[in-house]
């Protein structure tokens, strides 16, 4: 798969969030190389992390979620050096890959064995829009949060804010920590709302909503969405070998 050719199939997966998102710094690459990329790897971040462990792996091309943003000061800067180094390409996907029906809240409810989506994550009048499915065979709060940490491989920040078994889940991967998507959930007759990311106010409303929440990390909430695009890239480009770089899980304390 040469470079060229991954970038001409970027609008036949994510259609119109290309356009939606266009110059608004949501995706491209940090570093393009045309060369043949036999070895993709997958990450949720840029980081100096995880451009060295794909140099290790023999990467051609490294695709991420997040960019190594402008407030991680100097990060991106030292990121394409080692990239242009080691002769690797780098594509980050952000809000894209947020609100396409193969991306990153899709691909925690699959995880997480959902038994139907109702709702698809979306874009709408500026504003995230969290996605919604339903067990048919509804969880207790605990089984819940043991799934999620089965799936994330990581600790899971729960609180139970209702006695009720869990049967509808909304879910905002990454940075959900914001009280309107909690009432969203609420609104829509949500038992729980999983996320990646919490605050005082959103732990605050969400017992006051009585909505259990569910927080995992930014990192491991989203990697799955990206794995998902991987996928779709290897669906196309079946002789491509897909590698999964393990990141440490730095948002519960705990590095390899």
């Amino acid at each position: 798969m040469k470079t060229s050719d991954f970038e001409q199939l970027l609008p036949s997966l994510f259609g119109k969030w290309l356009t939606t998102f266009e110059d608004e710094g949501e995706y491209g690459f940090t570093c393009r190389i045309e060369k043949d990329n036999k070895r993709v790897a997958y990450a949720t971040n840029l980081t100096p992390e995880t451009v060295e462990k794909a140099i290790n792996a023999n990467a051609d091309l490294l695709l991420t979620h997040h960019d190594a943003w402008d407030f991680l000061y100097g990060m991106r800067e030292e990121c394409v050096a080692e990239l242009k180094k080691n002769d690797i390409s780098h594509f980050f996907i952000h809000l894209p890959l947020d609100f396409v029906e193969f991306g990153t809240c899709t691909s925690l409810f699959e995880q997480i064995e959902i038994d139907e989506i109702t709702s698809l994550s979306a874009f709408e009048h500026d504003t995230e829009v969290p996605g919604i499915g339903i067990f048919h065979k509804a969880l207790s709060f605990s089984e819940l949060k043991n799934r999620l940490e089965l799936k994330l491989d990581e600790p899971v920040r729960a609180w139970q804010n209702h006695d009720r078994p869990i049967k509808k889940a909304a879910i905002l991967t990454g940075a959900g920590n914001n009280s309107r998507l909690i009432k969203f959930a609420k609104d829509n007759n949500c038992d729980a709302f999983i996320t990646g990311e919490r605050t005082l106010y959103s732990v605050q409303y969400a017992k006051f909503a009585g909505v259990n929440l569910y927080v995992g990390s930014h990192t491991y909430t989203e990697i799955f969405g990206v794995e998902s695009f991987g996928r779709k890239v290897k669906e196309t480009y079946p002789d491509i070998e897909l590698i999964r770089i393990k990141e440490d899980h730095i948002e519960s304390g705990e590095v390899n």
